[in-house]
């Protein structure tokens, strides 16, 4: 299998796995109990805590173990947003944003009485970062921006963002989905005026159902959900109640250990894989590349001629050449790309698109693979099929 769609989830990492079985074994007590072997495992909560802020650049009591990036998101636009509403009634995002915060925005302008505003990026795929600090004002409870677009690889400089926002209102919360950037992008919290920050295990080769939420101590939050007191901040508020998944925060902590030790090589061999692909790709005839050049270059969306399918397009990738890539984000339930809507692409190319996401353990072999499968869809197009 030559598998290319490490967007939507990466494989577990064997270390990463034997470090789940082993704590599995060893650390299933309740890391809420007073006795040795809840606080044995709490400690290794606490390892793994220490480890992601290290990596996110903050402090440990400023992270918080979720079940997912989507649940981090909630917790934060959520949370944020309802602690705002006695002076605040408006939100901006961008037109790219990931369902689990494009839909809960828009769910919250809906039915609980705020205006939103979405800066829609370009035909290239950016967002203009300036039009989105423009659309705060005194009444802007938030503003909600992705690091790293899940579909594009667009990238939006967060930070400068931050900036910009809190210049002009600096009660209005900065929420950033990092979860396509982190482990492969650097960060620096604590320099920066980013009030939430999500991340997510499972893109990083740790494994599905863990994830983490930085909130930056003292920030003025609701937290949505009520129950025990186990994933709490400074202020003593439950920020994420429920017994905490000991077994996988483990494996997210060396997922990030591993992540941080190879990330400068990472990144210089995928940004060589995506160049060979790019290379060969821009000379086949009637396709579109709709990545920006200065993006990261994991991700690559592409749409080959108009009239193929990209449904018709992975089952003959798959079947024939063992090749797994997508139509665009796992969390879309098959429906058209949001992001290339929001760019103006047109539907025949829209109906056409592939996303390639490519990680470090891919291989040059893989890429050449793609592209000789993806001539071969070409030549059955052709020749008037696949319908």
């Amino acid at each position: 299998m030559h598998y290319l769609d490490n967007a939507a989830t990466t494989q577990i990492h064997p270390d990463v796995a034997d470090v789940v079985q082993q704590t599995l074994r060893t650390h299933w007590a309740n890391p809420s109990a007073l006795y040795a072997p809840g606080m044995a495992a709490e400690a290794v909560i606490e390892a793994a805590r220490g480890t992601l802020a290290e990596a996110l650049g903050c402090q440990p009591r400023e992270v918080f173990f979720t079940a997912s990036g989507t649940e981090s998101n909630n917790i934060a636009l959520l949370g944020a947003a309802r602690a705002r509403k006695a002076w605040a009634n408006h939100l901006v995002t961008t037109g790219y944003e990931h369902p689990s915060a494009q839909k809960l925005l828009a769910m919250l302008a809906r039915h609980e009485g705020f205006e939103l505003t979405e800066i829609n990026p370009g035909p290239d795929g950016r967002v203009d970062m300036q039009a989105m600090a423009d659309a705060v004002g005194p009444k802007t409870a938030l503003v909600c921006a992705m690091q790293v677009n899940n579909e594009t690889g667009a990238l939006l400089d967060v930070a400068a963002l931050a900036e910009a926002v809190k210049a002009k209102n600096a009660r209005c919360f900065v929420h950033v989905d990092g979860v396509q950037a982190f482990g492969k992008l650097p960060v620096n919290l604590r320099k920066t005026k980013i009030d939430g920050f999500a991340v997510s295990g499972h893109k990083l080769h740790a494994p599905k159902g863990v994830g983490a939420l930085y909130l930056r101590d003292g920030i003025n939050i609701l937290p949505p959900f009520a129950g025990g007191g186990q994933e709490a901040d400074s202020q003593h508020r439950s920020i994420r109640p429920g017994t905490e998944n000991t077994a996988f925060i483990a494996g997210f902590g060396k997922a990030v250990e591993l992540a941080m030790a190879r990330r400068a090589g990472a990144y210089t061999h995928i940004a060589q894989l995506r160049e060979q692909f790019l290379a060969a790709f821009t000379r086949l005839k009637g396709t579109a590349v709709h990545s920006p050049a200065d993006g990261w270059p994991g991700t690559v969306f592409i749409s080959m001629p108009a009239g193929f399918k990209s449904q018709v397009m992975l089952e003959h990738l798959y079947n024939k050449f063992g090749i797994c890539v997508s139509s665009g984000s796992a969390c879309s339930g098959g429906a058209a790309s949001h992001t290339l809507t929001a760019m103006g692409v047109p539907a025949a190319q829209i109906d056409a698109a592939l996303r390639i996401s490519f990680c470090a353990d891919n291989t040059p072999e893989d890429v050449d693979i793609l592209l000789r499968g993806l001539r071969d869809c070409l030549t059955a197009l052709a020749r008037g099929c696949p319908e």
